[in-house]
């Protein structure tokens, strides 16, 4: 599920840590990955990729800063060596549910 939230004066590292997520061991260009675990256990977990656009408003320091987040719901972990395949959730009420949660604490 992917959704954008706008003008949030936070950085990454920040907005990880108000919504109470870890930094993810998988790591793409240019996007910041974050997992949260829905048990103890390591799987369920959300996870959730983090880019950060930038725009700027009528004079530079007006920068506003826009993130958008792709957010899944591993069910668990990748079924064999090498492979980054996963039983994931792309909607649904779980995930539907946690991307309200996290647009709630950054507004």
């Amino acid at each position: 599920m992917e959704f954008i939230i706008k003008n949030i004066n936070s950085s990454i590292n920040d907005i990880m840590r108000q919504i109470g997520y870890a930094p993810s061991y998988f790591q793409k260009a240019n996007e910041f990955s974050i997992v949260r675990k829905v048990t103890r256990n390591d799987y369920p977990r959300f996870h959730l990729y983090i880019k950060e656009k930038f725009f700027v408003a009528l004079a530079p320091q007006d920068k506003l800063n826009t993130f958008v987040f792709n957010l899944h719901l591993d069910q668990k972990k990748p079924s064999y060596k090498g492979s980054h395949a996963h039983s994931g959730e792309y909607d649904g009420d779980m995930v539907e549910s946690e991307a309200k949660r996290i647009k709630d604490l950054l507004k």
